[in-house]
Parts: C-alpha cells; structure tokens; sequence
C-alpha cells in the first residue's frame, strides 16, 4: 500500500482496548487518520509481508493475545516469516495492535510516549 507521506492510517480492530486508547491519543493530538478493520476488510498478504520485512515477524504478531494461545503448539513453535504471513492472513486478530503507517514509516503496538516521539520527528 502506498500511503501519501503526510497520511496516517491505523490498523486495527474497532473493539480492541489497545485500539480504543490509540483512536483517544490521535484525536486528542488532532492527528487525522483512516482507519483500516481487519475484522471488516481483511489484512492483505502484500501488506502483511512488508510489515513483516520491516519489522520481523516476531514484532508483527500478537503473541500475548487469545488468539496466539489458541493456536496449536505445533504452529506456534515451528513459526517462522512465512507461516506468520500465513496465519495472519487466515487469522488477522494475531496480527499485534494497532500497527501506525505514515508515509513508509511504521509503528507496531500502542505507547503514548513512543507515539509522541515519532509524531514530534514527523511533522505532520
């Protein structure tokens, strides 16, 4: 997905707490932002791969999550680039959020200070 440079769009699910703190922090900042649902539109194999390459496949997925315990201990300990993409794709509550894109910057996971920091470097 190419985003325009001063576009933030966050990835998530609408009723995640983590989520719902993130949606606070961006509209008390007066960040505009699209918002793209997993549960709703899918997370699509090409974008998750680049998260990924970017990130590591360990950062990418949600592994304190209900859905990563769920998972068969088998899959959990053979996991590797290719079946996190894999499984995402199948099961995209895995995937950690919320995950922050601005321009071809990315963010895993919500922290206040971490977000203010990267915001204050990217004047948007």
């Amino acid at each position: 997905m190419t985003a325009k440079t001063n576009t933030v769009t966050i990835y998530g699910i609408k009723n995640c707490d983590t989520m719902k703190k993130a949606f606070a922090w961006l509209n008390e900042n007066n960040i505009p932002y699209e918002f793209h649902d997993y549960k709703k539109s899918g997370a699509p194999q090409a974008i998750l791969a680049d998260w990924v390459e970017q990130l590591g496949w360990e950062t990418v997925v949600n592994r304190k999550g209900t859905t990563w315990r769920k998972l068969d201990e088998s899959v959990r300990n053979t996991m590797d680039e290719h079946s996190a993409i894999a499984t995402m794709v199948a099961q995209p509550s895995l995937i950690k959020r919320p995950i922050l894109i601005k321009g071809h910057q990315i963010l895993a996971g919500f922290a206040a200070e971490q977000w203010q920091a990267f915001f204050a470097s990217n004047a948007h």
